[in-house]
């Protein structure tokens, strides 16, 4: 079942988003789909380069080997926060086939054909129309990254 049928694409106005949150759908998708979840976890809290500590991010841990880590981010009155995330175990013997969202990009669901292997809740605002950078910063890591 193809992203289309299973969650339409969410359209929004035009002062809510200016092509931020479906790039980060698009980039989350085209590091997941074709791979099985190993595991999801809260990742390891940081400082950034000012010294702030910074929220743990989301890591997606998949068959390839790869990690898939999703950091909140904030600036000034913008911000994109992982609120919560629910994995079905049940479920992550199967390929990821598509990511969408729902409620305006308030809820993203990876999903493969059984269903919803991750649903997240995502907190987020383009704060005042677009002087201030938002979306999840999204990298993909190797396993052994964090022991080079």
């Amino acid at each position: 079942m193809s992203s289309e049928t299973r969650y339409p694409e969410e359209l929004l106005g035009e002062d809510s988003d200016d092509g931020t949150m479906p790039e980060n759908v698009a980039t989350l998708r085209e590091a997941v789909v074709g791979h099985r979840i190993v595991k999801a976890e809260a990742g390891v809290e940081t400082t950034d380069r000012w010294g702030r500590r910074t929220t743990a991010p989301l890591v997606i841990t998949l068959d390839n080997g790869k990690r898939v880590e999703l950091r909140n981010t904030d600036d000034c009155c913008a911000y994109t926060e992982l609120e919560s995330f629910l994995l079905h175990p049940e479920k992550v013997d199967h390929i990821i086939t598509g990511v969408g969202t729902t409620d305006g990009y308030d809820t993203w669901h990876i999903y493969a054909d059984m269903g919803d292997v991750l649903e997240l809740s995502v907190g987020w605002s383009c704060g005042n129309p677009f002087w201030y950078g938002y979306g999840f910063d999204i990298s993909v890591k190797e396993l052994d990254d964090e022991t080079r």
